[in-house]
């Protein structure tokens, strides 16, 4: 049993349509999904992912109008980490990004940048053997495009306490921190040491990291993080995935995601993230709740 890699990383965003004119329109990702947030049905869940929306390149954001900035402390993700596939690639961004006055910086293999709301991003040369997983931008050859996550980087203070429910989990220790790894894919999870200012969760912050699993070793994961003393939610059916949560010992929210059934579930991949999508057990409320989200106009959707 091995984990396959980063499935997805969630985080909050004050303005949608600023944060799909940033990832979609900058970036070069596919909005994949525009759905609801199915714990707070009233605010959207945004999905941006590779052009198939396969699990490893999928970026996801809670809409939260008028939430306040965050800042990433302790027991927080911090830091997400891209493949590219070569120093052209670095060169082309930090050409990109500088020509938009985004403020982007090579440290040695990689080139840093925030999003408009300040999450920290890298872009990082990997050799791993992993697919590139890429979306279609007329602006962006496909082979200086992002080719999906290589890691997370978290604020712990006792990043040691941890080291029990990773390897619980079938992380391998790295150079740098801990390594998923499975069959097709991998990623890697790094401790930093914090600031000395407490974390705040807020627009610009990550919420969660979900590692991805097949469907019949999900259930199994969950019995091996209780084993290792993490206390895990039940099984949450999300229609697009199931889920289970539990908050690893440095505080960081973890979520074990599986591979499917994906996001073509309800919708035919040509036309991924054109409408509002509401699974089954909320399509009820869609008079109550469409009115009240703020329109978010899809780069890739056909304009009326």
């Amino acid at each position: 049993m091995k984990l396959e890699g980063i499935h997805h990383i969630t985080a909050i965003t004050e303005n949608a349509q600023r944060n799909v004119d940033f990832y979609a329109g900058v970036l070069g990702l596919r909005l994949v999904k525009k759905t609801v947030n199915q714990d707070n049905p009233t605010v959207y869940h945004l999905f941006f992912a590779d052009e198939e929306g396969d699990p490893g390149a999928d970026l996801t954001f809670f809409e939260y109008p008028g939430a306040a900035p965050g800042r990433a402390g302790a027991g927080m993700v911090h830091r997400i980490v891209w493949r590219v596939a070569s120093s052209a690639a670095l060169d082309f961004w930090e050409g990109r990004l500088g020509a938009l006055d985004i403020d982007a910086r090579r440290e040695g293999d990689g080139l840093r940048f925030a999003d408009p709301e300040g999450l920290d991003h890298e872009l990082f040369v990997a050799d791993v053997p992993d697919p590139p997983l890429v979306a279609d931008h007329p602006e962006i050859p496909r082979e200086l495009a992002l080719q999906g996550f290589h890691a997370v980087r978290a604020y712990a203070a006792a990043p040691g306490t941890s080291s029990a429910l990773l390897e619980a989990l079938e992380f391998e220790p790295t150079d740098e921190g801990w390594e998923a790894r499975g069959d097709a894919r991998g990623g890697l999870y790094i401790y930093d040491p914090p600031p000395g200012e407490r974390g705040v969760q807020g627009a610009g912050s990550v919420h969660h990291v979900a590692w991805a699993s097949t469907p019949e070793e999900h259930l199994a994961w969950r019995d091996r993080a209780i084993a290792a003393g993490a206390r895990p939610t039940p099984k949450i059916d999300r229609f697009y995935f199931r889920s289970v949560y539990f908050r690893e010992p440095s505080g960081v929210l973890f979520e074990i995601a599986t591979l499917g059934p994906g996001f073509t579930v309800d919708e035919p991949l040509e036309h991924l993230g054109e409408k509002l999508s509401l699974p089954p057990a909320f399509e009820h409320l869609r008079d109550e709740v469409e009115p009240n989200l703020r329109p978010v106009v899809n780069p890739r959707a056909p304009q009326t």
